[in-house]
């Protein structure tokens, strides 16, 4: 079972057929009537909900996850899920405080906020920052941890194919998203996601089939469930080896808070499918369709992790799997976890089903890719080139740019990729170098949202401060989880910009300042219905998996 054959070729050549096809489609526009920059990085404000919702999980889910959270499945169980649950509810929050202030600003890019809010210095940096954030991190992580992960299941596993598999990927995302823009990578987006929560349902259900001698879905939970009991615990203690990198209950009301809040609030190719939206009730309706999926995404990305430890510790009344050692040890005796995910394909998915469950792979990292491509064009052009650059008001040179900065992002994180060969737990190591900038930014917007003193100057020198103050907690003598280290980061922040700011302004509201009337924050119903379902749904995952 461990090659891929004939008609996992075909299946395979189909879904990027019907994906190229879509996305060509859908970015065809009217005939003789040239794109606006809205139709080409805000699609048009046409988006529904189910499109956003969709769209959102697409460009969150990547290689990072599949690969970077079954991984830390196999090292740390199910309390990675953290990233996930919490991210239902951050989606809500979202949903409900931010997005009504953001559309009713008329927002491209998550900097303009700060150029309305503070002043255009603070907003160029922040735009520089996010476009090397989105290539040097974003997009080279994607593109290697999903090139890694198909030389795994479809190359011999020794990285030989990696090169090759970075440049198909890039030019698969690039072939639809550089010319139809948001539009053609949300709509493609829809196929992508349904997509991967099938093609990672069926792996999981498959390989939970194969850990028991006897066989059967059910006999292979409650055997992964019964031998790797403290896998499942969603709270660890102190004592657990993996307490750093998730630090027990304050993942639950600490730093796991900036992390989330930082990522989807205010994250250009996150946040930019909701500006997309018909309305603020339809884009708040595709955050709420969004948390339901959240809540799913565990079961096919984080217990396929645990199902790969159970093969590979052997406990008592595991099937015996020949050569799983071998495949999940390094030369240096150490294991490699990210393997778990693609070792699961490549050794028990069947023919055919296997064409399906790495296109469910692929669609998850090329709808990622899309994503970001188009949000780095969509910021370097609207806040970088628009107002330094541009030589025509009109704005008609607005999309061929957009369209030159996705292939030179791509150019760039295609010759960065391979260096990131040498990362233990990659998922792991993303969270915690945004970490060093996140919570700073963090701290910037939520004064900027909510405190009406806070002012420019407070805003500038706190962002600055938040570094070496993040740096300085990472590198104490005491050792610090880093998720403690963002919280502590971000509220050192938001004290500096307080200070700052009282310190430099001579009147009791910056002019610049949001007001904020009750009715911003009114919700509708059906908002409010799928609100309380997350919450109580969260209550019972929380108290069952504690």
């Amino acid at each position: 079972m461990g090659t891929f054959h004939t008609l996992d070729y075909i299946i395979f050549a189909v879904y990027g057929l019907l994906i190229l096809s879509v996305g060509l489609w859908v970015s065809r526009g009217k005939k003789g009537v040239k794109k606006t920059a809205e139709d080409y990085f805000l699609a048009g404000k046409s988006l529904p909900f189910w499109a956003i919702g969709a769209s959102l999980i697409a460009a969150n889910i990547s290689a990072e996850q599949f690969i970077g959270m079954s991984g830390s499945g196999f090292a740390i169980g199910l309390a990675i899920a953290s990233y996930e649950w919490m991210a239902a509810l951050t989606l809500i929050i979202v949903a409900k405080f931010f997005l009504p202030i953001f559309i009713k600003e008329g927002l491209f890019t998550i900097p303009q906020f700060i150029e309305k809010r503070f002043n255009t210095n603070l907003k160029t940096i922040l735009a520089i920052f996010w476009v090397a954030l989105f290539i040097f991190v974003n997009l080279t992580s994607v593109l290697f941890l999903g090139a890694k992960a198909l030389d795994t299941i479809l190359g011999n596993g020794d990285g030989s194919m990696v090169i090759w598999f970075i440049l198909g990927l890039a030019f698969f995302a690039a072939a639809y998203s550089i010319w139809g823009g948001l539009s053609a990578v949300a709509w493609t987006d829809v196929i992508q996601v349904v997509l991967l929560v099938i093609g990672g349902t069926i792996t999981t259900f498959i390989a939970l089939n194969y850990v028991t001698p006897e066989g059967g879905v059910f006999n292979g939970m409650s055997h992964v469930y019964t031998t790797a009991g403290d896998k499942f615990n969603m709270i660890l203690s102190r004592d657990n080896p993996q307490f750093l990198n998730l630090p027990g209950i304050g993942v639950l009301i600490g730093g796991m808070w900036v992390a989330n809040l930082y990522y989807w609030g205010f994250n250009q190719y996150i946040i930019q499918r909701a500006l997309a939206a018909k309305s603020l009730r339809e884009a708040q309706k595709g955050l709420a369709f969004a948390a339901f999926l959240k809540l799913l995404l565990p079961l096919i990305i984080v217990i396929p992790g645990i199902i790969a430890y159970v093969m590979f510790t052997q406990p008592e009344g595991t099937a015996v799997i020949d050569g799983i050692r071998g495949d999940f040890l390094r030369p240096d005796g150490t294991i490699n976890y990210d393997i778990s995910y693609p070792w699961l394909i490549r050794t028990f998915i069947p023919t055919g089903i296997k064409g399906l469950v790495v296109a469910a792979l692929t669609a998850a990292i090329v709808s990622s890719l899309a994503s970001m491509l188009n949000s780095t064009a969509t910021i370097f052009t609207m806040d970088i080139y628009k107002p330094y650059l541009s030589k025509r008001t009109d704005g008609s040179d607005l999309v061929p740019v957009g369209r030159i900065v996705v292939l030179a992002a791509l150019a760039i994180a295609i010759l960065v990729a391979p260096a990131l060969d040498t990362m233990p737990q990659m998922f792991q190591y993303i969270q915690e170098y945004t970490g060093v900038v996140s919570p700073g930014i963090l701290a910037v917007f939520l004064m900027g949202l909510f405190y009406k003193k806070a002012n420019s100057k407070g805003a500038i020198i706190g962002v600055i401060a938040s570094i070496p103050v993040a740096l300085l907690l990472k590198f104490l003598p005491i050792e610090m989880p880093f998720l403690d280290q963002m919280m502590y980061t971000c509220l050192i922040t938001m004290v500096i910009i307080v200070i700052v700011s009282l310190l430099t302004a001579n009147y009791d509201e910056d002019p610049k300042a949001i007001p904020l009337p009750k009715e911003t924050f009114k919700t509708g119903k059906n908002f409010n219905m799928a609100a309380y379902a997350v919450m109580l749904i969260l209550v019972v995952l929380y108290t069952v998996f504690w």
